[in-house]
């Protein structure tokens, strides 16, 4: 990864497309420029099977003819006139969209905050070779570990330029190192599998390599000689931290304002009402200091707040950006999130807030239940609610946990779930998505 890249000219670049847009009959216009830098090494048993670098400035524009948009996008070295005029041109013969628009220009951020996002720190190819030979060599020195599934090591970074017709300039950049490694424990057709990561923005934050791949082994002995279980209906399952940021996921897709709109949300009609237990609370914040989500503005040049979205179990907000907020009669809370061209609206630093139990003592109140691990498939309908999920993990027998399980689908539906959440106190705000040890009660396990 290089050090920092001055976004002067890309700013300026911007500027001036802008300018040609109205110049070429616009009546608004923003230009976008979405920038990546990424270098990494992959290895398995001890040998580099790949080595990639990659950068670019991908520039996007954006224009208004009345309630008429279009967007285009090119690469560095393209005729800014001639972008500018195709982009009018296309914008003249779409069909009107009641809802487009740039943010209002009260709402723009006039300041931003210094979120220590960028760390300059460059990682050679050696260094990323040696990290991830680390992680493999600690994952395959724990005990049953048989093979390796790979290991890889990168650095890079991303960042936002943008300019709207309206006022607004401004940019940011945020680093990203990683790490991660998978093993396979066992022999033959008793064979398991597991891995383990870790992503910061900042490098001396990253767990050692020695720790991430010494987790990953364990993690996969760990699963060896699974039991198959019986079906069960009743039955309390925890969700480890890691399986249990997929929940705080569904509950983020559930109050997306998109899906609210387009009535593809079963929580579609709940604003005002409860929709998890009493006392729990999911919060999203793009301010963050070193937040792995942090944004000093969003892809329309909004400034968000921390938000609590479901407060003592109640909905409170949905994620907005400007179209989003208009079609539903409300006001843009800075989530507004660049995909290419397109503007969607998205969660930033979410958590899924934790309760007052430590996870031991949790595990312990359930009794008889189901510890996941691993998640398998994508069977949520956001439509119905309707969930059903293959998992692995560990039986929960008199409120400690003993044989692994695996080869079983647990099912219930997500308002149901939400209803009957506990949450642990052990949540890692290092996620942009993040969320304690979960139980939740009376889900259907599919077993033999």
């Amino acid at each position: 990864m290089s050090a920092e890249i001055p976004s002067d000219h890309l700013l300026e670049r911007a500027h001036r497309l802008v300018e040609l847009a109205l110049k070429a009959g616009a009546d608004a216009a923003d230009a976008v420029v979405v920038r990546s830098r990424a270098h990494g090494v992959s290895l398995r048993l001890g040998k580099v099977e790949s080595t990639e670098s990659s950068e670019s400035d991908d520039f996007s524009l954006r224009v208004f003819l009345g309630r008429k948009v279009a967007s285009v996008s090119a690469n560095p070295g393209f005729d800014l006139a001639t972008l500018a005029e195709r982009a009018v041109a296309m914008a003249k013969v779409s069909p009107e969209d009641p809802f487009a628009g740039l943010a209002d220009a009260s709402d723009l951020a006039a300041s931003f905050a210094d979120l220590d996002l960028y760390d300059p720190t460059v990682l050679s190819t050696e260094a990323l070779t040696e990290a991830a030979l680390a992680m493999e060599e600690a994952a395959r020195s724990v005990s049953g570990v048989s093979n390796s599934l790979g290991a890889s090591a990168s650095a890079g970074m991303g960042g936002l330029v943008l300019v709207t017709s309206n006022g607004f300039s401004g940019s940011y950049q945020a680093s990203r190192f990683s790490r991660s490694v998978g093993v396979i424990a066992g022999e033959g057709t008793a064979m398991e599998r597991d891995h383990d990561f870790d992503s910061t923005l900042h490098y001396e934050d990253l767990e050692s390599a020695e720790t991430i791949g010494l987790r990953a082994g364990e993690r996969a002995v760990r699963r060896l000689h699974p039991k198959k279980i019986d079906t069960r209906k009743g039955l309390t399952v925890v969700y480890d931290p890691r399986a249990a940021r997929s929940i705080a996921g569904h509950i983020a897709a559930a109050i997306n304002g998109a899906s609210v709109a387009r009535k593809t949300s079963f929580l579609r009609d709940s604003m005002g009402k409860q929709v998890l237990k009493p006392g729990l609370n999911i919060t999203d914040d793009p301010l963050i200091r070193r937040g792995n989500a942090s944004r000093p503005f969003d892809g329309e040049g909004v400034r968000g707040e921390k938000l609590t979205m479901i407060e003592d179990g109640v909905l409170r907000h949905w994620f907005l950006s400007s179209s989003i907020a208009r079609e539903l009669g409300l006001k843009t809370n800075g989530r507004g999130a660049r995909g290419g061209t397109s503007v969607s609206a998205s969660s930033t630093n979410l958590a899924l807030e934790p309760g007052d139990i430590s996870p031991e003592d949790l595990i312990r109140a359930v009794g008889t239940g189901l510890y996941v691990t691993d998640m398998i498939g994508h069977g949520v309908n956001m439509v119905t609610g309707d969930y059903s999920r293959g998992v692995s993990g560990f039986l929960i027998e008199n409120g400690e946990l003993t044989a692994p399980v695996s080869e079983v689908t647990i099912a219930s539906n997500l308002k149901d779930m939400f209803a009957r959440i506990t949450p642990a106190n052990d949540i890692d705000r290092s996620f942009g998505t993040a969320a304690p040890t979960l139980a939740i009660e009376n889900m259907t396990l599919a077993g033999q």
